[in-house]
């Protein structure tokens, strides 16, 4: 009876997200750098719709992602709308070397609070790699994604960068919203995996761990965990490298522990040796 029960389930979460922006942003890129899950759909090669799964690691938990890239034409807004039902995330794709495509995530905004009002949403920039054509800078788009309340990321297929990271990121908000966080929250006893993962990363910056002698998937997880747990967080920033404190602050949380210097002592004031006097 044992063996004829539902199987088991290879994830522990399924969400779907939707991949949005204007035409050529490099959506399809961003979903050809996966390098698991299956593209198998019966709607992705009749109605304009790209579809694949992956599935990543948040805190320990299986997170399987339905991914589905509506085309940007105008042709396709129909579609947009219709896939949007059910969507429980929604990254918004632009092209930093296209500033029309930069604009024109106005108009996508504008049809995400008609058609999927309430649905988290982040902002993405693509192509990071060809940063020396850049049309649209950084701080602007990050301005711009503070004042409509999204998190803000700039991938690069080509480099593996970000990309999981940005998945991962909008699937902490989509459970954190729905209450989910309950279930990984709590203290339990952390598995093998998660044990390994929390040992690398809490020594290894994550600008480092591409530089591990590891499989390129493992490299990825290690980096999501890294991203949903908030390890390395100074790191990840830029801020500092090192566990050390700057010069002028406490140096109480230094890596290094220094011995503790006395102060000098004065001798006893009965002291008869002449040795011990001060001149």
């Amino acid at each position: 009876m044992g063996s004829q029960g539902s199987p088991v389930k290879s994830y522990d979460y399924l969400l779907k997200f939707l991949l949005v922006g204007d035409s050529d942003v490099g959506k399809g890129e961003i979903l050809d750098s996966l390098q698991d899950g299956s593209a198998e759909s019966p709607y992705a090669y009749s109605s304009g719709i790209d579809y694949k799964t992956t599935t990543i690691l948040l805190d320990g938990r299986r997170v399987k992602l339905e991914l589905w890239d509506t085309s940007g034409q105008g042709r396709f807004c129909t579609i947009f709308r219709s896939y949007s039902r059910g969507a429980q995330g929604i990254l918004l794709v632009y092209d930093i070397t296209n500033r029309w495509s930069f604009d024109g995530i106005d108009r996508w905004i504008r049809e995400i609070d008609e058609h999927a009002p309430g649905v988290p949403r982040i902002l993405v920039g693509n192509r990071l790699h060809l940063a020396f054509k850049r049309q649209v800078p950084t701080e602007q788009a990050r301005a711009y994604a503070e004042k409509n309340g999204m998190t803000f990321f700039e991938v690069s297929p080509l480099c593996n960068f970000n990309v999981i990271e940005s998945f991962t990121e909008l699937s902490r908000i989509v459970l954190m919203r729905h209450g989910m966080e309950k279930f990984w929250r709590p203290n339990r006893v952390f598995s093998l995996q998660d044990l390994c993962c929390r040992a690398i990363v809490s020594c290894t910056p994550v600008h480092l761990i591409d530089k591990l002698p590891l499989p390129v998937a493992i490299k990825s997880h290690l980096k999501s965990f890294s991203m949903a747990n908030g390890m390395n967080a100074v790191m990840m920033h830029g801020r500092s490298y090192s566990l050390a404190n700057p010069a002028g602050g406490s140096k109480g949380n230094s890596l290094k522990r220094t011995k503790s210097s006395r102060p000098p002592q004065s001798p006893p004031q009965n002291c008869t040796r002449s040795n011990c006097k001060i001149s």
